[in-house]
């Protein structure tokens, strides 16, 4: 893996969250909360429109916000923000998520010159048990 880019922090990455990404993924509102030398944390705040008629966030939300968060954790680690695409995303839907905050950790495996893995938990706040698995392998599109 490369190693942990230190100019890349929280502001760096709510600002990437906000430029980068379709509007319809700007509204899911993730917010970073954190990095580390193995990922990065965030916060998917509580939103009634991510909520299905079963009463519980959605999947499509939950896998959209899996996926972006592994882009920004992927610029946190490089020290800044590398064009990339998603080749595989395998979500597991552990368990309904109740309305509320969902709590998003994102751990790089491997951070290669062309690709990188990276595996996504998330969880309801304040709950320990994962409702949400999923990872991911992206191809770098530039060096």
């Amino acid at each position: 893996m490369s190693e942990f880019g230190p100019k890349f922090g929280i502001d760096q990455a709510n600002n990437l969250l906000q430029r980068i990404f379709a509007p319809w993924i700007v509204d899911l509102g993730l917010q970073a909360t954190g990095f580390d030398e193995h990922g990065g944390t965030f916060l998917l705040p509580a939103n009634p429109r991510l909520v299905h008629v079963g009463g519980v966030v959605c999947g499509q939300a939950t896998a959209s916000a899996a996926d972006t968060v592994s882009v920004v954790t992927l610029a946190a680690m490089n020290g800044r923000f590398r064009i990339c695409t998603t080749v595989d995303l395998t979500t597991h839907f552990i368990r309904p998520l109740p309305p509320g905050d969902v709590e998003i950790r994102a751990n790089v495996i491997s951070n290669g010159k062309r690709m990188a893995f990276v595996r996504v938990e998330q969880r309801a706040k304040g709950d320990t048990r994962v409702a949400v698995s999923a990872t991911m392998a992206f191809a770098y599109m530039e060096e």
